[in-house]
């Protein structure tokens, strides 16, 4: 089947503006500096993984980057955190495909932290504390939702995370932007953050199915005692505060540096679920499209050294619109061919061509620099 139609930079350019003007309020009327040339820039930032500071250098006719950093640490003050995050949400839900189902789907729910290395205080009651990693201890965190149904992968739902907030507020607040947006889901998939006696008992007290990955703890006792045998098996347990929970331990074997095969062991709280631990463990495996999405998303965020943590976040924000708009384009306009249920070709729209389609509509409206002053002729040195 010959394909008669195209998509454009210039389509896949209007549709991510159109997302971020739509939803996001950032304002920048100056003489040189304005709002169109504010998300331009900073979408090939994006794009390119640099910082407002190169993509300035590189465009020809845009506005000096000290103006625009100026334009974007004002628009975006620390005290305007809820509604920067509330806009962010509703940018991401405008790329929801009108095909797409809202019921008995699955989600994966994760921690996201980026380093802080501000040392105001005013800085630090924003920023969450952690294992010491890359040079910090202090981290702004933010916990996302994302939403698995067929061939579309999305982020629905994210919550910059407070020192003071409880993980069980979190995952509430998820679950309830996510209800607004008419979901429900057959089947959570938490990570080792949400291991813990208050989710479990929420979580039971809803009758919503989940598997939490549960940490293996102790020496001899905790949840290394039921590391035994060699079949994988479910049991009940009573954690120290008293809650009770249904584990599966699935035993595996996985190569050493030797190159031998050595007997691993790994827990899953499950709620409300009468799955085989192999079966347990096979759908947990499909959480970890959220941890693609966050290396796609390190690909795409614009560097900033910026203490401002709403800017960071901003940027968090911008990044992973743009990979909400990629999934609805490619569902939209990547599909192969042919009778049956839709599916996607992979090779068709690969998200490397979305960025550079963005990075070639932006330059081709200000330019790029293509030559430098300099005092001596090219002709007479390399000609």
């Amino acid at each position: 089947m010959i394909l008669q139609e195209k998509l454009t930079a210039k389509d896949v350019h209007y549709q991510t503006m159109n997302t971020l003007q739509k939803h996001l309020t950032i304002q920048a009327e100056g003489y040189r500096c304005r709002t169109d040339m504010m998300f331009n820039v900073l979408l090939k930032a994006s794009a390119e993984n640099s910082s407002v500071e190169a993509v300035c250098s590189d465009l020809a006719d845009v506005a000096d980057s000290n103006t625009i950093r100026e334009h974007l640490n004002e628009a975006l003050p620390l005290q305007q955190l809820r509604q920067q995050e509330d806009e962010v949400n509703a940018a991401l839900a405008e790329s929801i495909p009108v095909s797409m189902k809202r019921t008995d789907l699955e989600l994966a729910i994760d921690f996201h932290d980026e380093p802080c290395y501000a040392k105001q205080d005013e800085l630090r009651q924003v920023t969450c504390a952690g294992k010491a990693k890359q040079g910090t201890t202090h981290f702004i965190r933010t916990a996302s939702a994302y939403v698995i149904w067929r061939e579309v992968r999305l982020t629905l739902a994210v919550r910059y995370v407070l020192p003071e907030e409880d993980t069980l507020d979190i995952l509430r607040l998820l679950l309830k932007r996510l209800k607004s947006l008419n979901f429900s889901f057959k089947v959570l998939y938490l990570d080792k953050g949400f291991a813990n006696g208050s989710i479990i008992t929420y979580l039971t007290e809803q009758r919503q199915p989940a598997i939490i990955a549960c940490p293996i703890r102790g020496k001899t006792g905790g949840t290394r005692a039921l590391c035994k045998g060699r079949c994988s098996y479910r049991t009940s347990y009573t954690f120290t505060d008293g809650t009770q929970a249904n584990l599966a331990m699935l035993a595996t074997l996985v190569p050493d540096k030797t190159g031998h095969r050595r007997r691993k062991w790994l827990a899953f709280i499950v709620i409300c679920l009468d799955w085989s631990p192999r079966k347990i463990y096979r759908r947990y495996r499909r959480r970890f499209g959220i941890e693609c999405s966050y290396r796609l998303l390190r690909t795409v965020r614009a560097k900033t050294s910026s203490r401002n943590p709403a800017v960071r976040f901003f940027l968090l924000g911008i990044a992973l619109i743009m990979l909400n708009v990629w999934v609805f384009l490619r569902w939209e306009f990547a599909r192969t061919p042919g009778p049956g249920p839709r599916r996607v070709d992979p090779d068709r729209f690969r998200f490397y061509r979305f960025s550079r389609f963005l990075i070639r509509s932006i330059e081709a409206i200000y330019g790029v620099i293509m030559a430098i002053p300099s005092l001596q002729s090219p002709q007479s040195v390399i000609y």
